[in-house]
């Protein structure tokens, strides 16, 4: 076999692909991290920040690679979760206390995490960054994927390597030029974000609050910040853009009440098309599919990027177990227990989240009645809700090392 260039090529240099090349960096392999944009994060600090909301598996991940202390001072924690229905009285609550862990979850500014992995990039052993790049073509052959890559707007330049890791998101080009089906629905629906300040201080609780217009959520941020989530109708989501501030502020009233006072401030929207997207193939002879490449949800119960983290963590451990044992890392029969061990966690974590939207969204009355009881009834069921927060903290199941707290 002649010696290929890489041992793994990551195509894609996001939050998850960087992450995973940070979870193999005590193995001597030679890894490709191909990015299309500039690895480059602009040092001064913005109101309208995006934002992600880390689970309690995915800051034990995180603080595994040693990212977590450069995230610890500005991520904010989630101490409570507080979900209800509007017009209905039931509600239910999840508190960090009940759970024994020191917060249910963190809310970061993407930022933030990805001055954290650009920080530690460079300094990893055996990574070659390769950006601004971009794969044009990929054939898989029997002991190698071959990667046509353009280098900035002329070059090109042919890689081999053992194992092709696509982390190139929802359009994922290496999933589509190796024919991957993937099976998408469109919710008809769009995700307006934005930053606010109310006048009252949020506590540190996140909010979900469903509404028949769809889902409200609120995620605290520091300085008494919230991130907003509101999913509205793909009809609504030009008019809701075009509205001016205090529109906006009347909108949020009448979507999420009064709990946290006025909104004082509200920072630049932005609107991104909702559906959910699912790969058929995580793994194949000489590629494995991670984070958004794989799954794309509803961002209804914010776990979209701590599914991808958590494949993070599952893939470099079956890719150390292999390359420790000497095997192949770019065999299917490697690859495979990757992508078994992922299907479940993949398969529920969509599961909820899909049901969750469609359950209330649903407007007859005998259903809005049922989901009423069923709130009251949940918050009164401390086995039913430990279970539900383990899953939604990415502590259920069988957990990669990284997400135990020990080295690969």
């Amino acid at each position: 076999m002649t010696q290929p260039d890489y041992d793994l090529l990551i195509i894609g240099g996001g939050l998850v692909g960087a992450s995973l090349a940070c979870a193999l960096d005590s193995l001597e392999l030679r890894i490709g991290l191909v990015e299309a944009a500039p690895l480059t994060v602009s040092a001064h600090p913005s109101y309208d920040d995006r934002t992600l909301a880390l689970a309690q598996g995915t800051r034990r991940i995180f603080q595994t690679l040693g990212l977590w202390e450069a995230l610890a001072a500005t991520a904010t924690p989630i101490q409570r979760i507080h979900i209800s229905e509007r017009g209905s009285p039931g509600f239910a609550h999840l508190d960090s206390r009940e759970e024994s862990v020191e917060a249910l979850g963190y809310v970061a500014e993407a930022r933030q995490v990805g001055a954290a992995l650009l920080t530690k990039l460079p300094n990893l052993r055996g990574v070659e960054l390769l950006c601004p790049a971009r794969l044009e073509t990929v054939v898989i052959e029997p002991e190698a994927a071959c990667a046509t890559i353009r280098l900035g707007d002329n070059d090109t330049v042919k890689l081999r390597t053992r194992l092709l890791v696509a982390a190139d998101g929802a359009q994922s080009p290496v999933r589509e030029q190796l024919g991957i089906a993937a099976l998408r629905w469109d919710y008809g629906q769009q995700a307006v974000i934005a930053n606010v300040t109310p006048t009252l201080p949020h506590q540190n609780v996140a909010y979900e609050r469903f509404t028949q217009d769809g889902p409200v959520a609120l995620l605290p941020m520091s300085e008494n910040r919230c991130a907003v989530v509101c999913t509205v109708n793909e009809t609504d989501a030009v008019a809701v853009m075009a509205l001016d501030d205090a529109g906006f502020v009347a909108l949020l009233k009448e979507r999420f009440g009064d709990r946290l006072g006025l909104f004082q401030r509200v920072g630049r929207r932005q609107a991104y098309p909702l559906f959910l997207l699912k790969a058929r193939e995580h793994a194949r002879q000489r590629v494995a599919i991670i984070g958004n490449a794989a799954h794309t949800l509803h961002p209804i119960a914010g776990q979209g990027f701590n599914l991808g983290i958590r494949d993070v963590a599952a893939l470099a451990e079956v890719v150390t177990q292999g390359w420790r044992s000497g095997e192949d890392i770019g065999d299917l029969r490697v690859l495979n227990r990757y992508a078994d061990w992922r299907r479940w966690d993949q398969r529920q974590t969509i599961a909820f989240t899909d049901a969750l939207n469609r359950l209330f969204a649903n407007p007859l009355w005998p259903v809005r009645v049922a989901r009423n009881l069923g709130l009251l009834a949940f918050d009164r069921l401390p086995p039913i809700k430990h279970e539900f927060a383990r899953q939604t903290m990415g502590l259920h199941g069988r957990l990669p090392k990284l997400a135990r707290g020990l080295a690969l």
